[in-house]
């Protein structure tokens, strides 16, 4: 089983016709180390592309299981540079790239230019700004390009068509299907209606569609890839493994036994 994974800009971040299995995690939760143990399992398990969360203190996108841990993890100071340096020493001993999910601010605080440099010369293939309007993408966009960096669009089931085909023309790497209105989350199922967005995005574009938020258990993956979505997130069931474990040592055994099942559920 390969990676479907190419450089970022040949064809962006994901191959189109393999199915990309795309965990996320909370940086920091625990804590630094358990993120980085965490990076090397998720990479061993197959995984195509893996999502970093910066912790931040008001995640409007984000249901009470990451929000807890982003409290958790911003708690214990792990702010952008702590996870900066996390990175800079684990990226060259993974074979998978790297998507960091960021809010605006954090950004903005930085400054664009200094955010995009760092997180290029860190090894950061791809940004997804959740709470940024597709109307004030065009400086982020124009940053991230100079630096080799993909910046991931969301569109949801509300979105306007319109706006989607917008969205999906100025998103790099993939699009970001949000399966469901509301915050991130695990779901008992995902809506059916995923697989009518899924069709009208691939009509507008045949940019790579990845499918996040409510997807938590292999049935749900074998699912939404039967579907037809290009990449598959799993989010708040792994951030929920790695918050609950007993010790960091049995997260990281869980999160390879549950990770694992959810790659042999992609077709």
């Amino acid at each position: 089983m390969g990676h479907a994974i190419v450089p970022p800009h040949s064809s962006g971040i994901l191959v189109k016709g393999l199915v990309a299995f795309i965990p996320f995690l909370t940086a920091g939760d625990p804590d630094l180390s358990t993120t980085s143990e965490a990076l090397k399992v998720l990479d061993s398990c197959g995984s195509d592309l893996i999502e970093l969360g910066m912790p931040y203190s008001d995640p409007l996108a984000d249901g009470p299981v990451i929000q807890a841990a982003a409290t958790r993890a911003l708690a214990k100071g792990n702010n952008f540079d702590a996870v900066i340096s996390m990175l800079k020493e684990v990226v060259p001993q993974l074979s998978c790239p790297i998507a960091l999910f960021t809010y605006y601010n954090p950004i903005l605080k930085r400054g664009v230019e200094e955010f995009m440099s760092m997180i290029e010369n860190v090894g950061v293939h791809g940004l997804v700004v959740p709470d940024v309007p597709l109307e004030e993408t065009e400086i982020l966009r124009n940053e991230a390009v100079k630096h080799n960096v993909d910046l991931v669009l969301l569109t949801t089931p509300t979105t306007p068509t319109k706006r989607m085909k917008a969205i999906v023309e100025a998103s790099e790497g993939y699009v970001y299907l949000v399966s469901s209105v509301g915050v991130t989350g695990a779901r008992s199922s995902v809506s059916s209606h995923v697989q009518s967005l899924l069709q009208d995005i691939k009509e507008a574009t045949t940019k790579p569609v990845a499918v996040g938020f409510g997807i938590s258990t292999p049935e749900h993956v074998k699912q939404v890839a039967g579907w037809g979505a290009d990449g598959v997130i799993v989010g708040s069931a792994i951030v929920r493994l790695l918050g609950e474990a007993k010790s960091p040592e049995e997260g990281l055994k869980e999160l390879e036994t549950f990770t694992r099942s959810l790659k042999a559920a992609i077709p």
